[in-house]
């Protein structure tokens, strides 16, 4: 094993091609008050509702969108919960009752009792938890004090003849994590982001390019607004497998939707970049 399969968990077989589209919708949207975890619902409920009212196969939050980010540590380690959890069996019914995939960030408790995992979750249409990532990446000190880093990426998982990654914001500005779920097959990234100001160059260059050098589809989705004195930038990004930007949202709350279309997405990658790697 060399040392970038070592990055994954996991391997999964070779994607096949992506043969219908797969409509996103990226919430961007200030983070819960800490700790109000139903008002985070409620509004998850309204964004939900309206994302598959406009067509959405999947909605994805920003990176611990249920509980805030930036909290009290004691107050993350308190709202740790497992990944079948009361807030998960909260999001299943919300997709259930839409019938939208919804991918979000909550602290996961650590079997091990040291600090939560920066954790996301995709649960399908059907209720079912079909894909879970634990961030790899911890970014400065706000992450340290806070939360334990995993080992290792978690694979792609399958979803309508498509491929799909899970990575967590800083997680998805290192090339080889996104190479390695490239390789694994994904078509698309959903990355869960809560990018500070003034760290603009992540949406507007690094995940542009990672796409296209990649041959896979990216979809950032940012918090917006203040968190006491952070104050996160926005510009969520959903980029294509050539980096072209499909869609991008400005610095205030939104729902940005876009639709990837049907193509070749898979391991021979059909992008210039990825095919001189």
């Amino acid at each position: 094993m060399n040392a970038l399969d070592s990055i994954v968990s996991a391997t999964s077989a070779p994607a096949e091609s992506a043969t219908t589209p797969l409509r996103v919708a990226l919430w961007q949207t200030a983070l819960a008050p800490a700790g109000d975890t139903a008002a985070a619902l409620q509004r998850l409920a309204a964004a939900a509702q309206e994302a598959a009212a406009r067509g959405a196969h999947w909605l994805i939050t920003p990176e611990m969108a249920l509980t805030g980010y930036l909290i009290d540590p004691a107050q993350v380690r308190a709202l740790a919960e497992p990944a079948d959890g009361p807030l998960a069996q909260a999001v299943a019914a919300l997709a259930c009752q839409h019938r939208i995939g919804i991918a979000y960030g909550w602290p996961e408790w650590h079997p091990g009792g040291a600090a939560p995992y920066n954790a996301v979750q995709a649960i399908a249409p059907d209720g079912a938890r079909v894909g879970r990532h634990r961030k790899v990446h911890l970014f400065g000190r706000g992450d340290a004090e806070r939360f334990s880093a995993a080992e290792a990426v978690a694979p792609p998982f399958p979803f309508n003849g498509w491929c799909i990654g899970l990575l967590i914001c800083y997680d998805v500005e290192q090339p080889a994590v996104v190479r390695a779920l490239a390789q694994q097959g994904a078509h698309v990234i959903f990355a869960p982001t809560a990018n500070m100001l003034p760290y603009d160059d992540a949406p507007l260059l690094t995940v542009p390019r990672l796409a296209a050098e990649n041959g896979v589809a990216i979809a950032y989705a940012n918090a917006c607004g203040a968190e006491g004195a952070t104050v996160y930038g926005g510009l969520s990004t959903i980029c294509g497998p050539g980096g072209e930007i499909v869609a991008r949202a400005g610095r205030g709350e939104a729902l940005l939707m876009a639709t990837l279309p049907a193509r070749g997405l898979g391991p021979d990658r059909s992008t210039p970049a990825a095919a001189a790697r």
